[in-house]
C-alpha cells in the first residue's frame, strides 16, 4: 500500500528563481506546489520499486528478465480496479474534447532556447502557433535544455504567449512574414494567409518531465520534489483561466510511464489540481506516451486508471528502443542491430505499435475509444535539393504507413515539416480513426515474446561510428544547453546528400544503451570493413569502442563550428567524452545517460566531472538513482515562510 498524499508540506525554492520569476511563481503557484508536494513520498516509494523491478530483471538475466503480463485478478493499486476490469473495458473514460477530435499533425518543441533572450524564446512559440500544425507540444522534457532557468524560461515564454503579450503579439508578426518568405521559395505559395486568424487554430499542449526527474528549482524541506509536478503545476495555475475562457482544453502529455500504479499516482495529482483549481473532475487531460516496454504490458491499465483524463497514445520510436534495450540488459542473447534497421516495422517495434492501436481501439464501458497518436518524423527540409527531396519523399512514406495502420495523426519535430506531411490526413480526410475494428487484444506467452522478438539484421563497424558520434554530439549539445539539436553522424558533415535529424534526449539514450548492449554481451559484426579492418565475427570490445570514441573525438573537434561550437571543443566536449567511457565501462548498465549529463551540467573540467561519476556510481551500487543537483546543495534555498 502506498503512501496517501499528505497536504501542507513545505516546498523551498531557489531565491534566484524567485526573485527572476515572480510571474511564474505567484502565490496561487506556490500555494498549489504545497499541496502537490504532499504526493512525494508516494512518487519516490514508486521510483524505489523501479530500480528494485531493473535489479531484479538484471540479475535473473534470459527470458526470466522480461516484463509480463500482470494476473487479471490483481488489483491496481488503490484504483478499486482489477487488471481484468482494465482489460474489458470496465471503467469510464474520456470522450475526446473538440480541439482534440482532428489531431492530424503535432509539432513539438520547447518556447525557450539556451542563453536567448525573452524575444528569441517568443520567436519560437510564434513559429509553433503559425505552424498549421493542429496541436503543438510545446517540451518541458526531452527537447528543452536544463541550463539554468531554462525550465522557468520556457513556462514563461508560454505564458506571455497564450494571454497574447503585446510582445508576443509583435514577435508573431514578424515570423509569420519570415515563415511565408520560406513558404514560398519551397512550396511556391503563402502558408499564413491571416496571422491573426492563423494563431487561434492549433492546440496547446504541454509535456511535463517524467515522475523519475526531480525540479532544479523547487524542493521540499526532506529533499527532491518531482519536476512533473512542477511543470503540470506551473503550466496549468498559469494558464487554466486563459486557455479556458478561449474554449481550449487543458492537455498534457506524461512521459516515460512504467507501470499502472505510475499512471494511477498521475491520475490521482490531477486530480487534485483540479480540486486547488475548482475544475470539474476530468477537465485536464492526457496523452500517454508510451515510451517504455513495461507500459506495452500494461497498457488497458494504464488507460483505465487515468480514466476521465486520458485521451491518448503515442508510439515514440527511440525512448521505447532504449526501454527495451534497458530491461533486457541482463539478457545476453538480446542483442540489437544497427540504429538504423530498428525502424516501426522491425519486429519487436511493430508488435509494439499492434498493442497500442488494438489498446485505443478497445472500448470503456461507455463506449468511448481513444486516440493514437503517430511516432516523430525527424527530418526536416535542409539541404541539397536532390537530399531534401529524398528526405521529404521518406518523411512522406512513414506517414503514409502510420495512417493506414490506423493512427490519427503523427508528430513532426520542425514547423517546416507541418504542411508537407499534413496532405496525408487531409486525403484520407477523416477527423480522426477511433473505433476502427482490429482484433482484441491478447496476454497470452506468445504476446510476450512478440513484444520481444528480433531479427537478423547489420551490426557495422559504420553503426558503432554512428552511435559514438551522435551520441557524444548530443551529450555536448546538453551540455551547451541545447536538449534538441540537427545531427547527423561526423563522417557526413562534408556530405550535404545526408540530411541533419532533430533528435532530443531519446537519441543520446538508445545510443549509449546499444553499445552497452553490444560491448558487455559480446556482440560481434555481421559485415566485414576492410578499411576498418573489421570482418564479420570479429568483437565488438571496450578495446575497439574506445579507439572509435577518441576517432570520433579527434574529428569533432576539427569540426566546422556549425556542427560543433568552438568554445565548447575545449570545454564540454572532453567532459561528454569522460562521460560515455564511465557508462561504457560501468558492467552495471546506467539507468540513463541523461542522469549523467545532468549531473555535470556547467561542468567543464573533465577532473570535476569524475567527482560527480564516482558519486552517481556509489549511489547505483546501492540500487539508489541519485538525481539530486549539486548546485542546488549550497543553501541558496527559501521557504514558502520566508516569502513576502
Amino acid at each position: 500500500m502506498f503512501t496517501s498524499m499528505v497536504r501542507g508540506a513545505t516546498p523551498v525554492f531557489r531565491r534566484a528563481a524567485l526573485e527572476g520569476y515572480p510571474d511564474i511563481f505567484t502565490a496561487q503557484t506556490r500555494k498549489v506546489l504545497a499541496a502537490l508536494s504532499g504526493f512525494e513520498p508516494r512518487r519516490r516509494e514508486l521510483m524505489n520499486l523501479r530500480m528494485e523491478r531493473r535489479l531484479k530483471r538484471h540479475r535473473l538475466g534470459g527470458a526470466e528478465s522480461s516484463p509480463a503480463f500482470r494476473d487479471p485478478e490483481e488489483q491496481i493499486g488503490s484504483s478499486g480496479l482489477r487488471v481484468g476490469d482494465a482489460r474489458e473495458g470496465n471503467f469510464a473514460g474520456s470522450e475526446i474534447p473538440h480541439d482534440l477530435r482532428r489531431q492530424w499533425i503535432q509539432g513539438t518543441g520547447p518556447a525557450a532556447r539556451p542563453r536567448e533572450d525573452e524575444l528569441q524564446g517568443l520567436r519560437n512559440v510564434a513559429y509553433a502557433l503559425l505552424s498549421g500544425a493542429d496541436g503543438w507540444m510545446f517540451d518541458g522534457e526531452d527537447a528543452l535544455g536544463q541550463r539554468g532557468f531554462m525550465s522557468l524560461d520556457n513556462q514563461r515564454n508560454l505564458k506571455l504567449a497564450i494571454q497574447r503579450d503585446p510582445r508576443f503579439l509583435e514577435t508573431a508578426e514578424q515570423v509569420s512574414l519570415e515563415m511565408n518568405r520560406w513558404s514560398r521559395d519551397f512550396f511556391g505559395r503563402d502558408i499564413i494567409q491571416n496571422w491573426h486568424t492563423a494563431m487561434n487554430f492549433t492546440t496547446r499542449i504541454f509535456r511535463v518531465r517524467g515522475l523519475h526527474l526531480a525540479d532544479r528549482h523547487v524542493g521540499t524541506q526532506e529533499g527532491e520534489l518531482s519536476a512533473g509536478i512542477c511543470d503540470a503545476v506551473l503550466y496549468l495555475v498559469n494558464n487554466h483561466r486563459t486557455l479556458l475562457r478561449e474554449n481550449r482544453s487543458l492537455v498534457l502529455y506524461l512521459p516515460k510511464i512504467q507501470t499502472a500504479e505510475e499512471a494511477l499516482l498521475w491520475n490521482d495529482i490531477l486530480d487534485a489540481l483540479e480540486d486547488e483549481l475548482e475544475l470539474p473532475r476530468g477537465t485536464v487531460k492526457v496523452y500517454v506516451l508510451v515510451e517504455q516496454l513495461e507500459a506495452a504490458f500494461q497498457l488497458m491499465e494504464i488507460r483505465a486508471v487515468l480514466g476521465s483524463h486520458f485521451v491518448g497514445f503515442n508510439t515514440g520510436r527511440w525512448d521505447y528502443i532504449n526501454s527495451v534495450s534497458d530491461a533486457l540488459a541482463g539478457n545476453r542473447d538480446f542483442l540489437n542491430p544497427d540504429i538504423e534497421s530498428v525502424t516501426m516495422t522491425y519486429p519487436y517495434m511493430a508488435a509494439y505499435e499492434d498493442r497500442v492501436r488494438r489498446a485505443v481501439n478497445t472500448s470503456d464501458r461507455n463506449g468511448n475509444f481513444a486516440l493514437w497518436q503517430g511516432g516523430m518524423e525527424p527530418n526536416i527540409p535542409v539541404g541539397n535539393p536532390q537530399a531534401v527531396t529524398r528526405g521529404m519523399e521518406k518523411a512522406l512514406a512513414g506517414a503514409r504507413r502510420e495512417q493506414q495502420a490506423g493512427a490519427s495523426g503523427k508528430w513532426v519535430a520542425h514547423w517546416k515539416m507541418v504542411h508537407v506531411i499534413r496532405p496525408v490526413w487531409q486525403e484520407a480526410g477523416e477527423d480522426n480513426q477511433l473505433g476502427r475494428q482490429f482484433p482484441p487484444l491478447s496476454y497470452d506467452d506468445a504476446s510476450a515474446e512478440e513484444l520481444l522478438r528480433l531479427e537478423e539484421a547489420p551490426r557495422t563497424l559504420r553503426g558503432v561510428r554512428n552511435l559514438v558520434s551522435v551520441a557524444m554530439q548530443y551529450g555536448n549539445a546538453f551540455a551547451q544547453g541545447f536538449q534538441a539539436a540537427a545531427l547527423k553522424p561526423g563522417e557526413d558533415f562534408q556530405d550535404q546528400s545526408v540530411l541533419y535529424l532533430m533528435e532530443d534526449a531519446a537519441t543520446g539514450e538508445i545510443r549509449m544503451s546499444i553499445l552497452w548492449e553490444w560491448i558487455h554481451k559480446n556482440a560481434r559484426f555481421t559485415h566485414d570493413d576492410e578499411q576498418g579492418g573489421v570482418k564479420s565475427g570479429d568483437l565488438i570490445d571496450a578495446r575497439l569502442v574506445n579507439r572509435i570514441i577518441q576517432t570520433e573525438f579527434e574529428r569533432l573537434q576539427k569540426a566546422d563550428p556549425r556542427n560543433v561550437h568552438e568554445k565548447s571543443k575545449h570545454t564540454t566536449l572532453p567532459v561528454v567524452r569522460r562521460i560515455i567511457r564511465r557508462y561504457l565501462e560501468s558492467e552495471r548498465k546506467i539507468p540513463w545517460y541523461i542522469d549523467l549529463l545532468n549531473l555535470c551540467l556547467h561542468v567543464t573540467e573533465p577532473e570535476a566531472a569524475e567527482k560527480r561519476l564516482d558519486l552517481y556510481l556509489k549511489e547505483l551500487e546501492n540500487n539508489r538513482r541519485y538525481t539530486a543537483n549539486p548546485e542546488l546543495e549550497t543553501g541558496d534555498m527559501a521557504e514558502e515562510a520566508e516569502i513576502s
